[in-house]
């Protein structure tokens, strides 16, 4: 795959994320990167919200293109996930050339810890590291009654020495493609305490489940994931009232498991900008794998004979 190998011109930079093409923090992001007159911008992102689809990918039916006007790039909203918005956007089936960088977000809300998993604007990145173009995902925490839309542009400009500087790196060929950058932004930008680079802890919001009257109630799940728990909506299942007799339940709340280490969680409420290097699958602990090294053939030894 052959990246933009004149340097006469900008370099092209591509935007996605999962928040959706309409979002307002993609719509900042571009406006900087454009503002900055350092990059010819691409825009390659779902037509609407598509938050915690994590790494899915449209497989058996085609998706739908449609261009779309944004001042200064060229841009395009697609009918599949963050991860199909990347794949299409750097494959040269929809633009003339692959993206020398790809950036997911901003997105609306963190993501740190085990979140990462769920989070369709991580695989959005995730996906052009698979195909060796350097990426980054870019999430800001935002928190109701503090945060504004203008929180978006400072995030984006925070951001920029970051894409200067992989830019740089891949004009020289010398950045490593062995992994793709994820960073969150704290709440207080304005007031930021500085960059740290820090490493995927294991925070994590605990879900349970509530019954709902109708599809329509259930509403909009935030790509934070951070919703309300009302246990007193929790009542028992009466399927007489249900026609037909569908069940409706909707995902809520109902505690957290949080980090206390050193790790991008906590650096982040500590209102730091955190930069964690991710690679494609988390690593199994140490002393997990230990384990099993004799309780595999252990295992097969033992219930091997007691099967004959």
């Amino acid at each position: 795959m052959e990246r933009n190998n004149s340097y006469d011109e900008k370099p092209a930079v591509m935007v996605t994320n999962d928040d959706g093409i309409d979002a307002p923090g993609l719509r900042a992001l571009v406006r900087v990167l454009v503002s900055s007159n350092r990059f010819r911008v691409l825009v390659c992102a779902p037509d609407s919200e598509k938050s915690a689809v994590s790494h899915s990918i449209t497989w058996r039916h085609p998706v739908s293109v449609k261009q779309v006007d944004i001042n200064g790039a060229t841009a395009y909203a697609v009918s599949g996930t963050p991860a199909d918005c990347t794949s299409l956007g750097i494959s040269e089936a929809l633009f003339s050339t692959v993206p020398d960088l790809v950036i997911s977000g901003i997105n609306m809300g963190s993501n740190c810890g085990y979140h990462i998993i769920y989070s369709g604007t991580v695989a959005g990145a995730r996906e052009a590291f698979f195909n060796d173009i350097p990426a980054v995902s870019i999430s800001y925490d935002w928190v109701g009654g503090k945060s504004s839309v203008d929180d978006y542009i400072l995030a984006a400009e925070a951001c920029l020495p970051i894409f200067n500087a992989i830019i740089a790196e891949v004009k020289n060929k010398s950045y490593p493609l062995r992994g793709f950058l994820n960073i969150d932004l704290p709440t207080d930008l304005a007031n930021h305490k500085g960059y740290k680079l820090t490493k995927q802890g294991k925070t994590i919001f605990k879900m349970g489940w509530r019954q709902i009257t109708s599809e329509r109630q259930g509403g909009k799940m935030l790509s934070t994931m951070e919703m309300e728990s009302d246990s007193s909506a929790r009542t028992e299942i009466d399927t007489s009232t249900i026609a037909g007799g569908d069940l409706f339940f909707q995902r809520e709340v109902r505690g957290a498991q949080v980090d206390d280490d050193d790790t991008d969680q906590q650096f982040l409420q500590e209102g730091y900008i955190t930069v964690t290097p991710l690679g494609a699958l988390s690593q199994a602990e140490t002393d997990y794998v230990s384990y099993f090294e004799e309780w595999l053939p252990s295992a097969v030894q033992r219930f091997s004979s007691s099967a004959l």
